[in-house]
């Protein structure tokens, strides 16, 4: 048979590993895809810059409409990042009848509905196992491996960035500020670090990873999303003090009034795996009725890492060239017009204990008016730590772990522990979950 001709868009860091890895294993890729598999074409902005892969015998383009378009290309791998090009090049590709392999998170969380209703209309394949988690073969054990079950929820570190700044804020004592500008002189954070430390990557993908484990469309739009920029030296230290790591987290959970979709900096006791995941490592945990609860560990960026996914999307599409359409693996996991609209549940009905952080006058009577509070808005208390004074200071920290609760009630608390003469400033809180 002839080989299978890719045209590849991008030739950075993820592009130029696809190339290594396609070149250095191209044997064994051959083996199990069935049929060779040649680069094509490349697209790449300056096509006489100096690469970190080999290119010879491959055609060189700045132009990546050219290859969308080109008949000879039968798969086209998306590796340029962003959603504005990168949408208009996938539709366009989709509609010349050819498979598209994609990494780009934002674009499936995004536009992910419409271009599987494109795809699904033109007979071809989306994959995107590269958007979440790296080298994890994350969305696979989803759409496949797990596909006997009902799928409970899932919690993941899919972050890499974020998980580096938390994990050098505990064992070096630094501070957020120092950790982060650590991780950018790394390489593992941007100029720019936003979307990493606010959340937003982190959401994109738990949107992916919910409408794979839920059978629901994607719905990035609805999802709750809070950073990690306001987590202080004192709560990883009070964490520690009581057991406890704290992970910047995606979060789906099933309910049976909707679904959970929330990514915040979250409590874990630290006899848990996943409390363990340092430095720039993804996991992500997954609770399945049959088979209880799997955790996928590895690198969640990189060249080859990412590479490695592609590829095996790569694989899976030259596989299942000459299938029929209708008996392939769904880019949803679920058959397209089987997803449901299962609501999406605000943050202020999400039920979790938490941990709260605040500064007292050092009186009697300060924890009578706090448990008050609590009282009055059903509200239990797992444990408190009261900190001394330190010499000739009035104040003291309070750190109180509570049980579970609608956040709506532990809002209106923390509204009326604000206002008791005794507290000084905001009360902090950090959600905390025990997966069990």
């Amino acid at each position: 048979m002839e080989p299978v001709k890719v045209g590849l868009l991008g030739l950075g860091t993820v592009g130029s590993g696809t190339v290594n890895v396609l070149l250095r294993n191209a044997e064994e890729i051959s083996r199990r895809a069935g049929r060779n598999i040649k680069i094509y074409r490349i697209a790449t902005r300056n096509p006489k810059k100096q690469h970190q892969c080999d290119l010879t015998g491959i055609n060189l383009t700045a132009d990546p409409y050219e290859i969308v378009t080109d008949p000879q290309v039968d798969v086209v791998l998306e590796l340029i990042g962003g959603t504005d090009v990168a949408y208009q090049l996938v539709l366009q590709a989709i509609t010349h009848k050819k498979h598209v392999v994609t990494a780009n998170k934002a674009l499936i969380a995004h536009y992910g509905n419409e271009i599987f209703a494109a795809a699904q209309k033109a007979g071809v394949m989306v994959a995107f196992e590269a958007a979440v988690g790296g080298g994890i073969p994350i969305i696979k054990a989803l759409r496949e491996g797990l596909a006997g079950n009902r799928i409970e929820w899932l919690a993941g570190i899919i972050n890499g960035t974020s998980n580096f700044i938390l994990t050098e804020m505990r064992d070096k004592g630094c501070s957020f500020t120092h950790a982060l500008d650590d991780a950018q002189k790394k390489g593992y954070a941007e100029a720019d670090p936003s979307f990493d430390i606010g959340g937003i990557d982190a959401a994109h993908k738990l949107t992916i990873l919910a409408s794979l484990a839920f059978g629901i469309p994607l719905q990035f739009q609805k999802t709750y999303i809070e950073g990690i920029e306001k987590i202080a030296q004192e709560d990883i230290n009070y964490a520690y003090r009581l057991g406890y790591r704290i992970k910047h987290l995606g979060i789906a959970r099933r309910r049976s009034t909707g679904i959970e979709l929330r990514v915040h900096p979250t409590l874990i006791p630290d006899r848990r795996l996943i409390a363990n995941v340092d430095g720039v490592m993804n996991a992500v945990l997954v609770k399945g009725d049959a088979v209880g609860a799997t955790l996928y560990y590895g690198p969640g960026a990189g060249s080859e890492p990412t590479a490695s996914a592609v590829i095996a999307d790569l694989i899976d599409v030259v596989r299942t060239l000459t299938s029929d359409p209708e008996n392939r693996v769904p880019h949803l996991a679920f058959q397209p017009n089987l997803l449901v609209n299962t609501p999406i549940l605000p943050i202020t009905e999400v039920k979790t204990a938490y941990y709260l952080r605040m500064q007292a006058l050092d009186r009697p009577g300060v924890l009578a008016d706090i448990t008050r509070v609590f009282g009055e808005n059903n509200i239990s208390i797992e444990s408190i730590l009261q900190q001394e004074p330190i010499s000739g200071e009035q104040d003291v920290p309070i750190i109180i772990l509570t049980q579970r609760v609608l956040e709506q009630n532990m809002d209106k608390a923390i509204c009326q522990i604000e206002q008791l003469n005794s507290i000084k400033g905001k009360v902090r809180k950090i959600r905390l979950e025990s997966f069990r």
